[in-house]
């Protein structure tokens, strides 16, 4: 049996299918199971995926159209089932599934969305549930074809070579940060695409918290995230005792988030790698639903504005995100408004339950 995984919606997406991956893969242990991405950062966390055959990466925000559409039609026909990850409302997404063409094309009619989305290009298909994460979205999506109510392991699967771990240790001996420093990790940025810039906290409060938890807990801050998210982080390492991260590969990274003590982010990819390396996460929400992308961890705590009812606003929405509660320097407030007090109290009470602190 030949399976393809389309996970086209980027990293912290396609982290999120992989507990229902390894499930699959325990149900299919002869089956060839393919992914196919868009994103760099999707193939470095599935490459050291033992579950995972072959990696088709295609960028087809920058490729020639009639070139993406030779591609996908090489891969016409050869694909029993394929298993569009959620979410993948997005008409682009189901064109790409039906003209690879596998028997059986599996995808979600989604409930913030319309027929323009072209979910019907999927024969398999299970209706969203809007209280449900994301993780257990895609195990009912593949309980279409198989039965995972034995498989009772539901975690993240993030894997990191040696070769990562050691440009780990030698950035921290470069740094001269020894092994007993406590360090924890900041990711204070997130994607441009679609309006996404809006899901930042301020940077001056990730300064000022970065100063806090150095003078009270004499820790190490670590700030990272890609060439895009340089700027964010010099402006916080200027104002504040942090160093900021420049590692080679995505997977680099992760080696030195594994190190962390604890991991404070914006809603992100980064996120959820630091929930799947079992580190204590303080995730910082604003109009994007916690419901659906909260780092899938009990050793986790969200920040976030309970008291306005406009949020979460954006359910994966194929459109840029939009503040249409509020206006001028009030837009977005769900994100704003968020002290820095209440995201140093959520840092305090996973650092002090940690018996190495």
């Amino acid at each position: 049996m030949n399976i393809l995984i389309i996970a086209l919606s980027g990293l912290g997406d396609a982290l999120m299918f992989t507990p229902a991956l390894a499930a699959l893969s325990s149900k299919y242990p002869d089956a060839n199971i393919h992914i196919l991405t868009m994103f760099k950062a999707t193939q470095d966390i599935y490459k050291n995926n033992p579950h995972i055959s072959k990696i088709y990466f295609w960028n087809f925000l920058k490729e020639n159209p009639f070139k993406s559409i030779n591609f996908l039609l090489s891969l016409r026909n050869q694909y029993d089932i394929s298993i569009n990850v959620f979410p993948a409302n997005r008409f682009p997404y189901n064109m790409i599934s039906r003209i690879i063409g596998a028997n059986k094309r599996l995808g979600h009619d989604y409930l913030h969305t319309n027929i323009r989305s072209l979910n019907f290009l999927n024969n398999y298909r299970i209706l969203e549930n809007n209280d449900l994460h994301n993780v257990e979205e895609n195990i009912r999506l593949i309980n279409l074809v198989t039965d995972t109510s034995s498989y009772n392991d539901n975690s993240l699967q993030l894997y990191v070579d040696q070769e990562s771990k050691n440009f780990a240790q030698e950035w921290l001996d470069k740094e001269n940060i020894s092994k007993n420093s406590l360090l924890i990790g900041f990711h204070a940025g997130s994607a441009l695409f679609k309006n996404q810039i809006h899901k930042r906290w301020d940077k001056d409060k990730y300064a000022e918290l970065a100063e806090i938890l150095h003078q009270n807990y004499n820790a190490t801050v670590l700030l990272f995230g890609g060439p895009e998210e340089q700027d964010v982080n010099e402006y916080i390492a200027a104002r504040s005792k942090a160093k900021i991260v420049k590692t080679p590969s995505l997977l680099s990274g992760l080696a030195l988030i594994s190190r962390c003590k604890l991991f404070v982010s914006n809603d992100s990819g980064l996120m959820h790698c630091a929930a799947a390396l079992h580190i204590p996460t303080v995730a910082i929400f604003g109009y994007t639903s916690h419901v659906h992308t909260k780092p899938w961890s009990d050793n986790s705590i969200v920040v976030r504005r309970n008291d306005l009812p406009c949020s979460p606003c954006f359910y994966f929405s194929p459109k840029p995100a939009q503040c249409r509660q509020f206006s001028g320097n009030e837009q977005f407030k769900c994100i704003k408004e968020i002290s820095v007090t209440t995201v140093l109290n959520a840092c305090k009470q996973l650092l002090d339950t940690k018996k190495d602190i």
